[in-house]
């Protein structure tokens, strides 16, 4: 048997006698991997990787534009939470994506009838008896044979993680097995990738239990057939497609949209028993299988069809390759043309590969991509917003703080013009204040005498009585004049300062923002009308007068001495002051001494008459009675005794009414003269001081109330400051966000474009 297969094989190589057509030889080892690296499915490969690797860019891609835009929240009226929820959809999304991608495989799906050779077609295309395979009904179950990940053979039940051994897939998926396993049950069996280049190219295949042998059809749709990329339905050459196998497909075709089918007539060298019909038989085949699959089912057209529809025998090329592997011995007789069924199996792997690598290419990669095109386009519209939104905030804000920075600029120039005037207007108002005031009060002093009048408290003589009539007159006087300087001055006074104080606040509020004077007004509270205290203390400043309410005849010798001595004595004392100093004025004489009861009225330069005065008053009363006998004598020759005694008489009736007259109301009324003449002089002594006492409180007064504006100002410049640097912040903050929108927008292009170059090197190139 040996010998037969190796006649065979030379003469498929061309070297012995029955080669009767020039055919291929068989591949090799080395050829078979070669061919690998150019296979159809290595389109598949390289698509899934590109594919992987462009979704890897696409997650870091979200997951930067996730960050992005959970720090963007920050900011305010550039995005909204909706947005940040949306974005983290789609971290999920592409997260689930690549999990499918990384899952993704060629799936082949493989459905007949019992017994017609499924499994012996995949044991052949993965050169090796993997699947029970055998006469009668053998697969019980089904079995997806994969690559195994660690290029180690085992088998996991559905439902479990548990690896058990590759030998017992012929226990447990053997429909001659006591322990039976559910007809829908999946067991998966992982094949090292290194024995099988097909499974090293994430093909995987899906061995059926027959069509024929359950109703299930439905179910088994459902579960292993709507990822499957190609369908093989493996038919018994030696009959024909029989209703079960036909109704399977038609459930097929309304579950998906023109499934690649291809059909194996598969035990076709049995019609070596039979060359005379062989043709005629393998026609009736082709167009039945091709009516199926056109007029029927409507997948394909009838060229494609031809190219669907294959004869060999998968017993006699799994026995081939297993020969050629070295791993056993082929154990039966390979009949006349094998070498043409084998090629046409080859032919069918050839055409399988290249049908389920396009068509895996289109079902698994193109939704991927239109679904992360989708992903990226959405990105970059949300971006492109939020970055237009940036700009907009960002020129706003800029031109808000163009307007700030003026106003900030304007507010200090009006602030340095405003002041200088406001100084110039306090200094001409305290100026007119000290001019009126002082004016009022020389007035005032001028008519002291009849506020003095006015003054009607009981007077008496009384030191203890005289004092106490003192204080009230102080108090008297000086209530009068504040009264009466108010009663002049407060009016005018008070419409002038609240003149200037609502100017000041007019001119001032300018400055202030519209949203900071609600405030302004809060810390500026409206005040009382100013009025200024005119502080006299007259009780202090007359507390040096001292009253001489002593009787004196008017027509005293010694009174008439004291007059003419007082007014010689003034005479003089003008004349040297004048002499002394030019520009010195006259001051009115005032009491300053009481000799002998009576009261000198002088200046600092009547003290020598003074002294003249009392050594001729001594003299005259130290004569004694001679002194007077000698004047009476003289006087009785010179005018007669009638005149002496007439004039005597006339002289004491005189005294006599002076004396009688010299009442308390006289006492009062020399009283009130006496203080009227000293505070005359006291007062007019601080009219200057008081004067400048009133415009200082003026001073002060408008000092203050502009100063306290001025703070409202340097407060309102502050704070505008302090929005100009905020601004600075929130403008760098939104060229960041519109640099880094920009970044992941252009990023969002470069990753819309890849998927592009993707659909055109790998999909549309697969139409």
């Amino acid at each position: 048997m040996a010998a037969y297969l190796n006649r065979t094989v030379s003469m498929m190589s061309g070297d012995g006698p029955h080669n009767r057509s020039p055919m291929p030889s068989l591949p090799d080892h080395r050829q078979i991997r070669n061919s690998a690296d150019n296979s159809p499915l290595q389109i598949f490969v390289k698509a899934k990787k590109k594919i992987n690797d462009i979704f890897g860019e696409i997650e870091d891609y979200v997951k930067d534009s996730v960050h992005y835009m959970q720090d963007l929240q920050k900011e305010p009226n550039i995005l909204d939470k909706d947005a940040v929820t949306k974005t983290e959809e789609y971290v999920r999304k592409v997260h689930g994506i690549r999990d499918v991608l990384a899952r993704d495989h060629m799936k082949v799906a493989f459905f007949g009838r019992t017994s017609n050779g499924k499994s012996t077609v995949i044991n052949a295309m993965l050169r090796d008896k993997i699947l029970p395979s055998g006469i009668g009904h053998t697969t019980n179950c089904f079995l997806q044979v994969e690559g195994s990940p660690n290029d180690e053979a085992y088998l996991v039940l559905e439902g479990t993680t548990d690896h058990c051994a590759v030998e017992s897939v012929g226990q447990l998926a053997h429909a001659l097995c006591k322990e039976k396993l559910s007809e829908s049950q999946l067991v998966k069996v992982y094949w090292p990738k290194n024995r099988c280049l097909l499974l090293r190219d994430d093909v995987v295949f899906v061995d059926s239990p027959g069509v024929d042998v359950t109703p299930n059809l439905d179910e088994w749709i459902d579960l292993h057939c709507l990822d499957a990329d190609v369908f093989v339905l493996v038919a018994n050459a030696e009959s024909t497609l029989m209703v079960t196998e036909k109704n399977f497909f038609h459930k097929v075709s309304t579950r998906l949209s023109k499934p690649n089918i291809f059909i194996l007539n598969n035990r076709w060298d049995a019609s070596a028993n039979e060359p005379e019909f062989l043709d005629q038989v393998r026609r009736q085949h082709q167009e039945r299988a091709i009516d199926f699959l056109v007029k029927e089912l409507k997948v394909c057209t009838a060229k494609e069809a031809e190219e669907r529809i294959f004869f060999i025998s998968a017993k006699e090329a799994l026995l081939a390759r297993i020969a050629e592997q070295g791993n056993t011995s082929p154990s039966m007789a390979l009949a006349e043309g094998f070498q043409n069924r084998y090629f046409e199996f080859q032919d069918f792997e050839r055409k399988f590969e290249e049908c389920i690598s396009k068509s895996a290419v289109k079902t698994k990669f193109e939704q991927h991509s239109q679904r992360g095109k989708f992903i990226t386009n959405e990105l970059r519209e949300a971006l492109d917003a939020i970055y237009n939104d940036a700009q907009k905030l960002r020129d706003d804000k800029l031109l808000q703080r163009k307007e700030l920075h003026n106003k900030v600029n304007y507010t200090e120039q009006q602030l340095m013009v405003i002041t200088q005037e406001m100084k110039q207007k306090i200094h001409n108002i305290v100026e007119d204040v000290e001019q009126r005031v002082s004016k009022a009060l020389n007035e005032e002093i001028r008519r002291l005498s009849n506020l003095v009048d006015e003054f009607n408290l009981p007077f008496h003589p009384e030191p203890l009585v005289l004092n106490i009539y003192k204080k009230e007159l102080h108090t008297h006087v000086e209530t009068g004049l504040g009264s009466n300087l108010r009663a002049r001055l407060s009016t005018a006074l008070a419409l002038n300062m609240e003149a200037s104080q609502r100017e000041m606040t007019e001119r001032m509020q300018t400055l202030i923002p519209e949203t900071q004077r609600n405030t302004s007004s809060i810390m500026l509270p409206r005040r009382q009308p100013f009025e200024i205290l005119y502080r006299l203390n007259c009780d202090n400043l007359c507390a040096d007068f001292h009253e001489d309410l002593e009787f004196r005849f008017s027509w005293g010798i010694t009174t008439l001495i004291q007059r003419f001595a007082g007014s010689r004595s003034s005479f003089f004392a003008v004349k040297n002051n004048k002499r002394d100093d030019p520009n010195n004025t006259m001051i009115p004489p005032s009491p300053t001494d009481n000799v002998d009861g009576t009261l000198l009225y002088t200046s600092t330069t009547a003290e020598d008459w003074s002294i003249l005065s009392r050594i001729a008053l001594a003299s005259v009363s130290s004569q004694g009675t001679m002194g007077g006998l000698l004047v009476a004598g003289f006087l009785m020759k010179t005018v007669g005794w009638r005149v002496i005694v007439v004039t005597g008489a006339i002289y004491s009736c005189l005294y006599l009414y002076e004396r009688l007259t010299w009442t308390n109301k006289a006492k009062e009324k020399s009283f009130k003269k006496q203080y009227v003449s000293h505070a005359t002089r006291k007062l007019k002594m601080i009219v200057d001081l008081t004067s400048a006492n009133c415009s200082h409180q003026v001073q002060q007064e408008l000092s203050g109330t502009f100063a306290r504006l001025c703070h409202l100002v340097d407060e309102a410049t502050t704070d505008m400051d302090k929005t100009l640097k905020g601004l600075e912040v929130e403008i760098m903050s939104l060229e960041t966000a519109a640099s880094r929108a920009k970044v992941l927008r252009n990023k969002a292009n470069y990753l819309t474009h890849e998927l592009e170059l993707f659909e055109d090197a790998y999909l549309k190139g697969q139409h």
